[in-house]
């Protein structure tokens, strides 16, 4: 793969790997609608967790559609990039958000964690309506708050840049 193309999918896994520390399940209840037996440092940890194996699944799997749809990796268009985010970043960050809101929020960190929740799905409305938003990235992109969020609550590798 190009440089060029490696760098705007390493930009798109930081931000994916953002949305995976925190989100809505498909149920609709988020993490912070209950708790959970785990401490925070636990948390934290299963979190980051969730969000390494996202990482990795996100390049292999933008790889594999770059090469299946024939995406000139050398020279990749915005559209082409844009089209990775709507079907490669987009539903994996759905799934990587079902895993972690299955964890629970901690006990008494119900309204840190729905603080994030909030800004991921804020975040995933808008890069879903505008792909371009998150190829560009301008200002942090559509996950810039939810990154500061994750990154103040102590989570690692969720919120990394």
């Amino acid at each position: 793969m190009s440089k060029r193309l490696i760098a705007v999918l390493a930009g798109i896994v930081a931000i994916a790997v953002i949305a995976a520390g925190c989100g809505s399940s498909s149920s609709g209840s988020t993490s912070s609608e209950s708790s959970s037996s785990l401490t925070k440092a636990e948390f934290i940890k299963a979190a980051d967790a969730v969000c390494e194996k996202g990482n990795e699944s996100i390049t292999g799997e933008a790889e594999e559609f770059a090469e299946e749809n024939n995406i000139d990796t050398e020279k990749p268009t915005t559209a082409e990039q844009e089209e990775v985010v709507s079907e490669v970043v987009g539903p994996a960050i759905r799934q990587q958000a079902e895993d972690i809101s299955a964890l629970g929020a901690p006990s008494g960190e119900e309204a840190e964690v729905e603080a994030i929740v909030e800004a991921v799905e804020a975040g995933a409305e808008e890069a879903e309506e505008d792909p371009g938003s998150l190829v560009e990235g301008e200002g942090g992109g559509p996950f810039a708050e939810a990154n500061k969020l994750a990154k103040a609550y102590g989570l690692k590798v969720c919120g990394g840049e």
